[in-house]
């Protein structure tokens, strides 16, 4: 395998009322393609803003991420914006669905802002939808939808251009059991099928573990588990 992903000594800190707040401090981290790793840590220690860094969704205080020999701070917010798009899918606790848009509509929304035709994009949304289990729900909106439908649809939107990396924060936080282990073995299939690496913050030992290497975040750092 070759390296996705490099971090280099990363620091992040926030400023609120007029205190620095020191979350990420030196952390390094590496990535194969096709890598899965989760990502453990208490509420508050930094998951989230560990994964905006490595999505590009912001910018680090000090430090490197370096994706696929590209080092991110090098690149104009256009050229991110671009990266992120066509090379990041991101999956949430809260799946973010555009609630007066049909699941397939949904899905065929990044496709759709990448510039593909829309018969192009309707095949591989309707192609999608049917693999996570949803080909008689594709008409209905989000507000129809149950809790794990619509983290299904989400998932399926976040892979529909083909990303090279998955980036998961709390995908099954907001999910009973039994719906989380079914997200869970959803996103382990299409890592399989597609050969996505996935980064997953979660405080799911049970999920952690199935995905087999995991690291645990505390005092700003990655440590093996």
């Amino acid at each position: 395998m070759s390296k996705l992903l490099e971090v280099r000594a990363l620091h992040k800190s926030f400023v609120e009322t007029g205190e620095e707040i020191r979350v990420l401090q030196g952390l390094d981290l590496e990535l194969e393609e096709g890598e899965k790793i989760a990502i453990v840590g208490e509420s508050g220690v930094g998951k989230s803003t560990l994964l905006h860094l490595l999505g590009t969704l912001d910018r680090p205080s000090s430090g490197q991420v370096i994706y696929r020999d590209r080092d991110l701070a090098s690149l104009d917010e256009e050229t991110l914006s671009e990266l992120r798009n066509r090379e990041i899918g991101f999956v949430f606790q809260f799946h973010y669905l555009m609630p007066d848009f049909s699941a397939l509509e949904n899905v065929m929304l990044p496709a759709l802002v990448q510039g593909w035709e829309w018969e192009r994009a309707r095949k591989e949304a309707e192609r999608l939808l049917d693999v996570v289990g949803l080909s008689e729900r594709m008409s209905h909106r989000p507000g129809k939808l149950s809790g794990g439908e619509q983290q299904r649809v989400a998932v399926a939107r976040s892979v529909i251009v083909g990303p090279r990396l998955i980036l998961a924060d709390e995908p099954t936080g907001d999910l009973d059991p039994a719906t989380g282990e079914e997200i869970q073995d959803l996103l382990f299939h299409l890592n399989e099928e597609r050969g996505m690496a996935f980064v997953v913050a979660t405080h799911n030992r049970g999920f952690a573990a199935r995905v087999g290497r995991q690291m645990e975040l505390r005092e700003g750092r990655l440590f093996p588990l």
